[in-house]
């Protein structure tokens, strides 16, 4: 088991979609899984912010739609397991779903994924040198989760800001944020826009996607 090392943050996402590569030393973690079809893409991505793809131990989904997960088999293919945690099994086929033809979608085997439930995945992420949990955040979708690592940095996905949530989802987004900020999350990591210190709905900076990316360190 590898002990916790100093982390590091990059953002490998393109199509105003951020994909967060976190990394002790050269075992990394990506989370969130590109648009279907664009797998050179992510691959250049990787390659322009010298990640190596045999690096990333495991893949992770904040949550199954096409934005998030759809290079997940063909992560899989190229020798990155899929990390899925209990909620989330039933998301995965209904994906296909929301595809068309020309999407280049491939389909998400099952049958050969890392399941785990949310009690274990400290004890998974340690053994790849990282310090942390994932958490339950179902709000935008009922499996949706949160990677918050021990140092505060959380992975929110498409977690609704509170200063956005509506009457219809108020409750739902405010009890995400709650526990989130009971566990200790200080630094966002969106799936969409710029990080910013939890509570701060609007920041200046912009989001460090595409040609913008660079390195954040914790």
């Amino acid at each position: 088991m590898h002990e916790p090392a100093h982390i590091t943050i990059v953002n490998v996402g393109y199509r105003s979609t951020n994909y967060w590569v976190v990394s002790a030393g050269t075992s990394r973690l990506l989370v969130d899984l590109g648009w279907p079809g664009t797998m050179a893409a992510m691959r250049a991505n990787l390659g322009r912010m010298g990640i190596p793809l045999n690096e990333i131990r495991y893949g992770l989904a904040t949550h199954y739609h096409m934005d998030h997960a759809a290079l997940a088999q063909e992560f899989k293919r190229a020798g990155v397991p899929l990390l899925v945690l209990e909620t989330q099994v039933r998301a995965i086929p209904l994906m296909k779903a929301h595809m068309k033809p020309g999407d280049r979608y491939v389909d998400i085997t099952t049958n050969d994924n890392v399941t785990i439930s949310f009690a274990e995945s400290r004890a998974i992420l340690a053994q790849i040198g990282i310090a942390g949990e994932i958490l339950s955040t179902p709000e935008h979708s009922d499996d949706s989760v949160s990677l918050l690592l021990d140092d505060g940095s959380v992975f929110t996905g498409d977690l609704t800001p509170p200063a956005l949530a509506g009457d219809d989802n108020a409750a739902a987004v405010a009890a995400s944020w709650q526990l989130l900020r009971e566990r200790g999350a200080t630094r966002v990591y969106p799936g969409h826009g710029p990080t910013r210190w939890m509570g701060v709905e609007t920041v200046g900076e912009k989001s460090p996607t595409g040609a913008e990316e660079k390195m954040f360190r914790t």
